[in-house]
C-alpha cells in the first residue's frame, strides 16, 4: 500500500484529520529542507509535501512565490529534489509528495520524472496546473509505477467535474478552499463545509483542504469536515523568517506540533 494510503488509514483509525504541510525544497537551502522534513514528521506532520521552485507559480501567493526564487537563485532543481528525497526516504517513512507544475515535469520527462519519484521513495505527484484530461502519459506513468497523481477541485469545478476528477485522484483529493492563489488567510470561506460534501458525495478518497489555512484554529475548524488538512503559506513563511537554520527547526517543529495537537481534539462531524 501507498505510504499516503497508510497515513490517511492510520489517521482514521485514530479518529482525526490527517495533516498536511508543504514546504519549498531549497528554501533556504537544501541541506535546511533535509533536517526540516525528519523534524516536521515528528512534530506530527503526516504528509510532507516538496515545493519543485519555478519561475511562473501561477497558484502560489507571494509567500511561496518568494521561496520559490530564493531556491532558484541557488539553482534547485528536479534532479536534487529526486536525490534529497532518496536522501529522506533512507531514514524516515513520512510520504513524500512532490508538488509543481507541468513545465517542471514537460521539462524533466514525464516518464522520466514519474520513474525517478517512485526509484527516490517518492508517494504522490501534484501538477497544479494540469487538468485532468491532460498529461496523460504522466498519468499512464502514476498508475505503472504506483505513485500517486494527486488532482485538485476548486470552488469553480462544476458538478460533473468534480464527479470526474475526484475519481481520477489517488492517495487525496486536493480541494482548494478559494478562488484565488495560496497564501494566509484571517477566515476561511463560509460554504467550505458544501465544497467538500460535495466531494465526499461521490467518492470514497479521502478530502484535504488547503490555501488560507494558517493558524491551529482554522485547521482544527477545517478537519471537522475534512479527511485532511494542508497547511503550506503559514510554515514557509515561518522558515523564512528565522535568522539562522536552528531557528528555522524549531519554529518549524513547533507550528506544526501545534497544528497536530489542534487536530487531535478537533471534533468530527
Amino acid at each position: 500500500m501507498n505510504r499516503i494510503d497508510q497515513a490517511f488509514a492510520r489517521a482514521r483509525q485514530e479518529g482525526r484529520a490527517a495533516l498536511i504541510v508543504f514546504i519549498t525544497s531549497g528554501d533556504p537551502d537544501l541541506e535546511t529542507t533535509a533536517a526540516l522534513v525528519p523534524e516536521l514528521a515528528a512534530a506530527g506532520a503526516d504528509v510532507v509535501e516538496l515545493g519543485i521552485p519555478h519561475s511562473d507559480p501561477i497558484a502560489e501567493g507571494p509567500t511561496i512565490q518568494a521561496a520559490s526564487e530564493r531556491a532558484l537563485r541557488r539553482a534547485i532543481q528536479l534532479p536534487q529534489i529526486l536525490d534529497l528525497a532518496r536522501r529522506l526516504r533512507a531514514q524516515s517513512e513520512v510520504p513524500l509528495v512532490l508538488m509543481g507544475y507541468l513545465n517542471n515535469v514537460l521539462a524533466f520527462g514525464e516518464e522520466a520524472l514519474v520513474q525517478g519519484c517512485a526509484d527516490a521513495g517518492v508517494d504522490g505527484l501534484i501538477v497544479a496546473d494540469a487538468p485532468y484530461e491532460e498529461a496523460q502519459t504522466l498519468q499512464a506513468a502514476c498508475e505503472k509505477t504506483g505513485v500517486h497523481r494527486i488532482l485538485l477541485v476548486a470552488p469553480t469545478s462544476t458538478p460533473e467535474r468534480v464527479v470526474q476528477i475526484a475519481s481520477r485522484s489517488r492517495g487525496f483529493v486536493y480541494c482548494v478552499s478559494v478562488t484565488g492563489v495560496t497564501g494566509e488567510r484571517r477566515a476561511l470561506p463560509s460554504d467550505l463545509a458544501r465544497l467538500v460534501g460535495r466531494i465526499r458525495r461521490v467518492v470514497s478518497t479521502p478530502v484535504a483542504v488547503g490555501f488560507g489555512i494558517s493558524t491551529p484554529e482554522q485547521a482544527a475548524e477545517v478537519a471537522a469536515h475534512a479527511d485532511g488538512v494542508i497547511v503550506g503559506s503559514a510554515l514557509v513563511s515561518r522558515i523564512a523568517a528565522a535568522p539562522d537554520a536552528g531557528t528555522a527547526l524549531q519554529e518549524a517543529r513547533e507550528f506544526v506540533s501545534s497544528l497536530s495537537a489542534a487536530l487531535r481534539s478537533a471534533s468530527r462531524r
